[in-house]
């Protein structure tokens, strides 16, 4: 029998979140209505002349109506051009096909099994959740592959599929920003900040590294607090799992050739990667500073992860023979392809309502008036960690890219901070936590409508609000573990990189 809904989820709180939850509209619709909203929104701040000056470089802000002249003469030749060049709809098929791939030759099925022979049942949430982290380094891309990926991990132990999504979800959204490795928000960030620094000072500068000491710990706490949420609360709520009467059999010894063939594929793969970026004149480092971050091999990233998919599930399918000649590759990516028609569905509004949403002007008017109400309270100390941190989280919600959030919020915050005698990499690393951690909840992201296609996987009847009501401990514990990681590392004074502390020397 398959999972049911989560309606029985005792608690209050829970309850309540799930039936409000329930009660908004289908996506597809809930963007609809989103836009109607922003239209006449628009209109009446247009009619208003209302306007707000950005304090990074005196520009003054309106919103543009929707509803004008301009407004329909802008939407009516876009709509199609919006749907079709969002930046995210392309990425999360891309990799679909990659990863379908390897799941419909069985590939991904059969690494499970040998992984649960090796890892215990009663530690597969800490290994999701780190493998969730230290995913991070393929950026957006571990937003589509993880989930699954924790599902099935869960799945080939013997323990609750949804509680294995949920905790990989966990990992790769509400943990975004934290990782062992540097990754692309690390370089993104830092530099935002260090223009924003400048107001101030042209000496302090803010590296890549700034935050790594503080993140990398991050990785740490949040394995265990995630593992132990999941493990003590999220799955003991679940209802019993007993999928379809499917079980995870033992691999056959061609299933074992071709895991041994993949991982040779798999081998050589990396190791031509490593000849195109290693060497000091490799050809996917940037091509005048030689770096890796940032780099052709950063921002082809998600291609390569598609590349190495693959390949090894091509090496994987010839040997098991699930692939017999080049013909059946095609064939075998129509299903995973199918299973997508709902997401593609949902994303055709929320398309319109992102680039209506930043052609009106909406986001930087709503985050620039916001944090100006701040800087005109006089706001300092505790109050300004606060007002950060609870801003950033709040414009999550509306804005998908946290690098436009903080060019935004930048501007003010660092020079506030440094004011206040605090390194702008402390501002920075604030701003992190309260955009990453609500990322799952946020009704903007890309990625919402993904995750609730995947839990529908193994509950069918999953709405909005069953989605809400799983994931929603994850946020709010991660939220909790980091402020009190921020709070006992600022007490005890601890550097946040090497060399760089909360304070300015």
């Amino acid at each position: 029998m398959e999972a049911t809904s989560a309606n029985r989820t005792p608690g209050r709180l829970f309850c309540w979140i799930e039936r409000i939850g329930n009660r908004v509209p289908n996506p597809f619709l809930l963007f609809v209505y989103l836009i109607v909203v922003l239209m006449v929104a628009t209109a009446i701040i247009s009619a208003l002349d209302l306007a707000v000056t950005n304090p990074s470089n005196g520009e003054v802000v309106r919103v543009n109506n929707l509803l004008s002249v301009a407004g329909l003469q802008w939407i009516l030749p876009n709509i199609i051009k919006n749907f079709s060049s969002f930046t995210p709809l392309g990425s999360i098929l891309a990799l679909v096909i990659g990863a379908g791939l390897a799941e419909k030759v069985g590939l991904l099925q059969s690494l499970m099994v040998k992984m649960a022979s090796r890892v215990s049942r009663r530690y597969a949430s800490y290994m999701v959740l780190f493998i969730a982290f230290f995913s991070h380094i393929s950026s957006d891309a571990a937003l589509v592959v993880m989930p699954p990926l924790g599902a099935l991990i869960f799945l080939a132990v013997g323990r609750h599929p949804v509680a294995g999504l949920l905790a990989a979800i966990a990992g790769v959204a509400s943990g975004f920003t934290a990782n062992l490795l540097i990754v692309t928000t690390d370089v993104l960030l830092s530099g935002i900040s260090t223009e924003a620094a400048k107001a101030v000072s042209d000496t302090v500068h803010v590296s890549v590294i700034d935050n790594w000491f503080f993140m990398a710990t991050s990785v740490i706490v949040l394995t265990i607090a995630g593992a132990l949420l999941t493990d003590k609360f999220v799955e003991p709520r679940l209802p019993a799992w007993q999928g379809n009467g499917e079980k995870l059999a033992a691999l056959t010894p061609l299933e074992n050739r071709g895991l041994r063939a993949a991982g040779i594929a798999a081998l050589l793969f990396i190791a031509l990667m490593a000849l195109l970026v290693v060497p000091e004149q490799a050809p996917l480092r940037h091509p005048t500073t030689g770096a890796i971050i940032p780099s052709p091999f950063i921002q082809g990233i998600v291609p390569i992860i598609i590349l190495f998919f693959f390949v090894v599930a091509i090496a994987y399918g010839v040997v098991t023979r699930q692939i017999r000649r080049p013909d059946d590759i095609p064939q075998l990516l129509v299903d995973p392809m199918k299973g997508m028609a709902g997401f593609i569905v949902m994303v055709f509004p929320l398309s319109q309502f992102v680039a209506f949403f930043n052609w009106s002007n909406m986001g930087k008017f709503m985050a620039i008036g916001l944090t100006d109400v701040l800087e005109s309270a006089g706001v300092s100390g505790a109050p300004a960690f606060l007002g950060l941190m609870f801003l950033s989280a709040f414009l999550c919600m509306f804005i998908a890219s946290g690098s436009a959030i903080w060019s935004i919020l930048a501007p003010v915050f660092v020079p506030m901070f440094m004011l206040l005698g605090f390194h702008p990499a402390f501002a920075q690393m604030i701003f992190r936590i309260a955009d990453s951690a609500v990322l799952p909840l946020a009704p903007m992201s890309p990625f919402l409508p993904l995750f609730l296609a995947f839990l529908q996987r193994y509950q069918k009847d999953a709405q909005l609000g069953t989605y809400y009501v799983l994931i929603f401990p994850y946020p709010l514990v991660f939220f909790i573990s980091w402020i009190a990681l921020l709070l006992m590392w600022y007490l005890l004074g601890l550097p946040i990189g090497p060399g760089v502390w909360p304070h300015l020397p």
